[in-house]
């Protein structure tokens, strides 16, 4: 496993609401072998997104920059 920082598990937190709305969009009971290929890659856009737009929003927000 990869040693995060807090601020990358923060994002990985962020990033569960896109992830449900799209199970939930889904259905909670689907088994991750029953999804089509389409709906696993929205999983995965869902959850790289909401990491990364997590990362971005604290990066806008520290005023500590280092140049």
């Amino acid at each position: 496993m990869v040693d995060l920082t807090q601020q990358e598990q923060a994002a990985i937190r962020a990033a569960m609401k896109p992830v449900a709305a799209i199970m939930e969009e889904i259905g909670w009971q689907a088994r991750f072998s029953d999804l089509t290929e389409a709906q696993v890659v929205m999983l995965i856009e869902a959850a790289v997104g909401g990491f990364q737009d997590a990362m971005h929003a604290m990066a806008a927000e520290d005023e500590d920059v280092p140049f």
